[in-house]
């Protein structure tokens, strides 16, 4: 039986440990890292076949890396997709799998509730080069609807949302975007390949930082964009080789180290996090607390039908605005005040006054960002230690 065949057949635990791998002729247990920038040839003619794509092999790491190739593949096959490209950050996957189909003319229909790097990019840098875009409420099937044209050409989303946690109906916006010839992009970085799988909701492409959960130990930055086969080969393969966001072998490497205790992490940290998000709901001095695993959730059957588990994530508002945000914040003696999130560390942050600081406050307002809310990332730290963390805290308020 063929590998692929066999991996095929394995479960997502299986995969992350080991799908993708090659060995060398060394036979190492762990993957080869390949620090190396280019690659030589046997003989002139063969690094003209090389380069003419008749013969099989590297050419230079910044095109593709056998390290960064496992990672591709080790992510191809948990998430169900044909092709993978690796990049340098998250940002680099978004800002390309946007960027590299459209053109001067057309148009991309976004969620408005997006990270403010990802809104910068659809509602700022997309229209410097005469692509416009229109922001619409992701929960609001309607709006995807009446704001698509003839010229769309990319819907793109996050659900659940950074930092409110809402989300968005993956399957019907799909359906949406495909009545107008439309590619839905979707960032699934707070659900995780572990509770969401979007391609089979009925996205073209899925983008991650894998900065955040696959390393999941506050060690580098990467991202990635996963799709069909066809997609990768046309629309973004040149664009990634010559504009050159590519994922340095080293980052690779850390990451397929990372994936090897995704599962374990993701499912601890959701356990954590739905008995924190339990404990903030009950507390007076909060206001409201958003966790998708909840039934007091807005969306909370959307997310039975299309996630497998909560998010690891637990935004919640504290009564007294940002003094009494920030006075939580500075007593916290474990929780660290930092604006990443799906570290192996519990970590909290003000999106008002970090993540989307560059927004009006009209736009915050609009999105339920209020100066009371943090954002929480829970880790797997014990988590009676964290609830007494937090206790402790919202005392101070």
């Amino acid at each position: 039986m063929a590998k692929n065949t066999i991996e095929n057949n394995w479960r997502s635990a299986t995969r992350l440990v080991h799908g993708g791998t090659m060995r060398t002729e060394f036979g190492e247990t762990c993957e080869a890292l390949f620090l190396t920038q280019g690659y030589v040839y046997a003989s002139a003619e063969a690094a003209e076949a090389r380069f003419n794509g008749e013969e099989e092999g590297y050419v230079y790491s910044r095109y593709a890396n056998p390290t960064v190739t496992m990672f591709e593949e080790r992510m191809c096959a948990l998430e169900g997709a044909e092709a993978a490209k690796a990049t340098a950050t998250g940002m680099a996957a978004v800002t390309a799998a946007i960027a590299c189909q459209v053109k001067a003319g057309d148009h991309i229909v976004a969620a408005r509730a997006l990270f403010g790097s990802c809104r910068w990019v659809v509602e700022t840098l997309m229209p410097k080069f005469g692509v416009e875009t229109t922001l619409v409420d992701g929960g609001n099937l309607e709006e995807w609807q009446r704001a698509m044209r003839p010229n769309t050409k990319v819907c793109f989303l996050e659900s659940p949302t950074n930092p409110v946690l809402e989300l968005v109906d993956i399957e019907a916006v799909a359906t949406i975007a495909h009545s107008v010839g439309a590619r839905l992009v979707i960032d699934n970085v707070f659900a995780t390949p572990i509770w969401q799988s979007p391609l089979e909701l009925g996205a073209d492409i899925v983008v991650y930082s894998s900065t955040k959960h696959i390393d999941g130990q506050g060690r580098c930055l990467g991202g990635v964009v996963l799709a069909d086969q066809e997609f990768i080969d046309e629309e973004f393969y040149d664009y990634f080789r010559h504009t050159g966001p590519s994922l340095s072998p080293f980052n690779a490497w850390t990451m397929l180290k990372g994936l090897e205790t995704l599962d374990l992490r993701v499912r601890q940290q959701t356990r954590n996090a739905e008995k924190i998000a339990d404990f903030l709901a009950d507390h007076s001095k909060t206001n409201r607390v958003i966790y998708p695993g909840r039934k007091d959730h807005p969306q909370f059957e959307l997310a039975k039908r299309q996630m497998k588990g909560g998010s690891t994530l637990v935004a919640f508002e504290v009564t007294g605005g940002k003094k009494a945000a920030f006075k939580f914040e500075n007593a916290l003696n474990i929780i660290l005040l930092s604006n990443n999130l799906g570290d192996a560390k519990s970590l909290i942050t003000h999106p008002t006054t970090t993540t989307h600081k560059n927004l009006s406050d009209e736009d915050r307002a609009q999105l339920a960002i209020s100066d009371g809310l943090l954002r929480l990332s829970v880790g797997l730290e014990d988590v009676e230690d964290l609830i007494e963390d937090i206790s402790q805290a919202l005392d101070t308020i």
